[in-house]
């Protein structure tokens, strides 16, 4: 059985539930126009080559903080103007400090390329070395009759 307490909280949360409905509402969508931007970009890339980079540029642009605007005095006419910040040095234009951002983009993505070398190169290397081993066998002979049935 409900007691008053109980019936008065399920009419709390049934009031704060009407009055953000609109802003529950419009979250939702959002969610839901990002799931579906999410696999028409999924769908695009079974498509493209080129996707795999993309991808990866995208992952590294996240992990390297934004531009930020800050407002400084001229040292010229003492004025305040906008200078833009990346990585602690400043450009007078936004133009300037996105292309710096975004040289820096593209190497953590290349860095990324890089390990992903070593890392394929080195168990390459691996399998490549791999017959040479004590007790392995040497691979040129095939099997030429089928195994025995399992019983």
């Amino acid at each position: 059985m409900l007691s008053w307490l109980d019936l008065g909280l399920i009419f709390l949360a049934a009031a704060l539930l009407t009055g953000y409905r609109r802003r529950i509402a419009a979250f939702l969508r959002r969610f839901e126009i990002r799931n579906a931007q999410r696999r028409a970009e999924e769908a695009r890339a079974l498509f493209d080559r080129y996707a795999h980079y993309r991808q990866t540029v995208q992952f590294a642009e996240e992990q390297i903080e934004p531009v930020s605007k800050i407002t400084v005095q001229d040292e010229r006419t003492g004025q305040p103007v906008a200078r833009y910040v990346f990585l602690g040095e400043q450009f007078p234009t936004r133009a300037d400090a996105e292309a710096a951002r975004y040289e820096v983009v593209v190497e953590k993505a290349r860095e990324f390329y890089r390990e992903l070398d070593k890392i394929y190169l080195s168990r390459r290397g691996w399998r490549e070395a791999a017959p040479e081993r004590a007790g392995l066998t040497d691979g040129t002979r095939k099997r030429t009759q089928a195994p025995p049935p399992r019983q």
